[in-house]
């Protein structure tokens, strides 16, 4: 079978429509925003989700956390070198199985977390005056719905 040449209407068909392509435009401004706005307390965005993250009793398993973030676990072990190293959070052995690693804040952890929230609650309330009242809520309920586990795809060779 073939296929016809994707056209250049196509394209801006792609660029209009495409929700993937306006959430990744819309993550890289926001996540821009906040690094910009936790810089004073020494935090990336994503630094200042996995250190909430970890804000808990205790400490969390990686598989847990990485599901949480929606990252991979080769993501969150990378991303939490350079915090372990800055003294904010510790990795440790599981104690129900020797093999798997829990990680937990550290006292600076906390205090840096601490740090940041009010950083992070300023940009949040101008960021969600800029959306209509009802629009914040919306947004979160849809982004919340796709990223929610897919149904598995069938092949179309299943349906032969």
């Amino acid at each position: 079978m073939t296929r016809a040449a994707i056209t250049f209407e196509d394209t801006h068909h792609i660029r209009d429509s495409c929700l993937c392509l306006h959430a990744q435009r819309a993550a890289r401004v926001l996540a821009r925003r906040f690094d910009e706005a936790l810089r004073p307390v020494g935090l990336t965005n994503s630094q200042f989700s996995l250190l909430n993250a970890l804000n808990r009793p205790g400490s969390a398993g990686i598989g847990q956390v990485a599901s949480l973030l929606g990252a991979d676990r080769t993501t969150l072990t990378a991303a939490l070198k350079p915090l372990e190293r800055d003294g904010l959070t510790r990795t440790e052995i599981d104690p129900a199985d020797h093999r798997a690693r829990r990680i937990a804040l550290t006292a600076a952890g906390h205090a840096r977390l601490s740090a940041a929230l009010p950083l992070w609650t300023a940009l949040h309330a101008r960021l969600e005056a800029e959306l209509e009242a009802e629009q914040p809520a919306q947004l979160r309920r849809g982004l919340s719905a796709l990223a929610a586990p897919a149904p598995p795809v069938c092949d179309a060779s299943e349906n032969a």
